[in-house]
This record gives structure tokens, sequence and C-alpha cells, in this order.
């Protein structure tokens, strides 16, 4: 369920023009590829990303007149266990798609998705797309990077990009990476082994992020290939908070759930509140979250006890 590195898949556009898509086999790839009509199966038609000549004859041969770039080492725990390994492919595989797509589909528009999580410890709330950039961990630097890459490459040889910053995300088929996912596979495992109750171990409870769910992010993605070239947000404007997810999880489960923290899961210098302004995104495509945040939690914990149940 971790976004797919270094993936390109070919599908026709929202318009009927066609598309490239990058990270299709990833968690919000996968969302974004249902929204596709005539999408091709998700083992076929893949390229490397970190191969510039494989990635550039696939460009050359698909002719694309849209590119989402999703692909990319996502998870924030993770690259700092591989720092250097999460910058470098992920400004690799960025670099690689816009040299590509600038020599062979110079005229596709690229929708680039960076990440909120660029900005960094907010200096207001909402934080919205003047803000300045404060990455605060290797993925975040790697994503910021990417995101300034766009821009240049917008400005500096006309390429029309489309830079997507969404906030946090989740739904049905994330990993246990992130806090959504992991405090739903918890709940699941415990009600597929038979227990009396759930525990579920987090970090901080008062951490509050902006949650939307995946699948209206996937339509903000959709929604991007008829934006001018430019940044915007991909927000729900409220922030939501640890605690918050728990008393969800808990109205979703089938047995009692019983909440600690585990102080391996605090993280050092957390921010206290996060949550984004998407007034730029609304006001040129109509997009606002539809998916109240209870059916987004319900969904993934379907989704976790479908998962186990296969196992199984």
């Amino acid at each position: 369920m971790q976004p797919v590195a270094g993936e390109g898949r070919e599908a026709p556009g929202p318009a009927g023009g066609r598309a490239f898509v990058t990270g299709g086999g990833g968690f919000a790839g996968r969302h974004l590829l249902d929204l596709l009509p005539g999408a091709v199966a998700p083992s076929r038609d893949e390229v490397d990303l970190l191969d510039a000549s494989a990635l550039t004859e696939a460009i050359r041969a698909s002719a694309p007149e849209t590119v989402w770039h999703l692909a990319a080492k996502a998870s924030v725990g993770r690259s700092w266990d591989a720092p250097a390994e999460t910058i470098a492919d992920n400004v690799t595989m960025t670099v690689n798609l816009l040299e590509a797509v600038r020599t062979e589909a110079p005229h596709a528009l690229v929708v680039l998705i960076s990440s909120g999580d660029i900005y960094g410890p907010p200096q207001h709330l909402p934080v919205d797309e003047d803000s300045p950039l404060r990455p605060q961990n290797p993925y975040s630097v790697s994503k910021a990077t990417c995101d300034l890459l766009g821009g240049q490459y917008a400005d500096a040889t006309g390429l029309p990009v489309v830079r997507l910053r969404p906030f946090n995300h989740t739904g049905p088929g994330q990993s246990d990476d992130y806090v959504v996912g992991t405090i739903t596979r918890q709940v699941a495992e415990a009600e597929a082994a038979g227990l009396d109750e759930a525990l579920v171990l987090t970090g901080n409870p008062d951490s509050a992020r902006d949650f939307s769910d995946v699948r209206d992010v996937a339509r903000a993605y959709v929604a991007a290939a008829e934006l001018e070239p430019g940044v915007y947000n991909v927000a729900s404007g409220r922030a939501v908070s640890v605690r918050d997810l728990i008393e969800l999880v808990r109205a979703a489960a089938r047995i009692p759930v019983r909440h600690e923290v585990d102080p391996a899961r605090v993280r050092g210098h957390d921010v206290p509140e996060v949550r984004g302004s998407a007034e730029r995104l609304r006001a040129a495509t109509g997009w606002r979250p539809e998916i109240p945040l209870e059916r987004t939690i319900a969904d993934a914990l379907d989704a976790w006890r479908e998962a186990l149940g296969a196992t199984r």
C-alpha cells in the first residue's frame, strides 16, 4: 500500500485526451486511476522513472496530453531511516519526468503532486499557498525540491506545470505507516483475533492535522487538469486531533477500543495544529471535500478487515 516509486502508466484523460500517470499503484494513485476511464491494469505498462532513457521513450510513445506525477517514496518515518535515498530518488524521478515531457510532449500539462508537508511549522492558520516553505524531515525536503523544480521548469521552459500541495489524506487502502492506517489496522487485527477489546497505540493524541478523504483528493487531482499553471493547496480546512480520530474509530469498531500513548511513537518538536486553505483551488474549479470523515474512517477499517480476512 506504500506509493510505488518509479511506475508509469498510460490512461485516457478526463476529457478523452491521453494521460500518463506515475505512481498509479500507490495509495492515491489507485484512486486516481479509478476516475480515469479505461485506465490500464495496474500490472501493465510500467516504466522505471529512475531510468531516464526508458521514461523518455515511454513519454514519446504515449504522446500524453496530461501527465500526473504521483510516484514517490512517501513515508516520513522511512525517510529518516534512508534520507539520502529518499531525497535522491524522489528528485531524480521528478527531473527525469520533467525532462521527458519537455523534450517529447512539451505541450502536455504536468500535474505535479507535491505535499502540504513542505510548509512545515505554520506561521499562521490556515496555511495558504503564499506561506514560506520550511520542510522538517527528509521526505518533505525532497517534495519541496520537486515542487521548486516544477516551478523552475515552468518559468525557464514554459512547460505548463500545476503544482498541487495536498495535506493529509486517508481512507481505504492506506498503509499502516500513517496514523489512520495504523489505528484502523490495530482495531481490525483485534477483531480478527476474536479479542474482547482492541488496544490502540498512538503518538501524541493532541496533535491535529488536516485530513481529507483520498477519494476527494483524487477528484482534486482530476480537476487540476483544467487549471492554469501555478500552485494550489488541496485541504479540508479543518484540523482533527488523533484523539478525535480514535473516537471515530471507536464508533466504527465491533469491539471496545482502549487507547494508550506509546512514547516510542511520540515525535519530538511536534507541531500542535496544521490546517490548510484550499480557497484558490475552490475558486478555480469548485472543488471541495464531500466525504465525511466518519465514512472515511469506517471505510478504512472495512478495508483492513477485508485485507486481513484475505490473508488468513
